[in-house]
């Protein structure tokens, strides 16, 4: 898996790309730390566009993220979500631990305020 970082009006936009489970969630976790740790408010938007399957340790991968972006007043939003992730966030409760969107550009001007 790859995970492409990019930023638009202060906004982290993550696109990982591939399975978000096993020893590729430290690879999302390690490009994220940095964004995380620098910034006062986090705010981030995950694109899961190019990403095909998820498991346990991806979706713990995301909690973490969330709780720090939580800790710092920080919000988390999330485009581009397959029926399979969906479900599987649904199943484990977590539906509304994410801001849900259409779209990257109303993703980024809702996060931007």
């Amino acid at each position: 898996m790859t995970t492409k970082i990019r930023q638009q009006n202060g906004i982290t936009i993550l696109e990982p790309n591939g399975k978000l489970m096993g020893p590729s969630v430290s690879e999302l976790q390690t490009a994220l730390s940095p964004q995380l740790e620098t910034s006062d408010t986090p705010r981030i938007l995950i694109n899961f566009e190019h990403v095909n399957k998820i498991d346990s340790s991806g979706l713990g991968a995301l909690m973490g993220v969330r709780a720090v972006t939580a800790r710092k007043k920080g919000r988390i939003g999330v485009i581009n979500v397959s029926k399979q992730i969906k479900n599987l966030v649904v199943l484990s409760r977590l539906v509304r631990v994410f801001e849900h969107y259409d779209s990257e550009a109303a993703a980024v001007s809702a996060l931007s305020v």
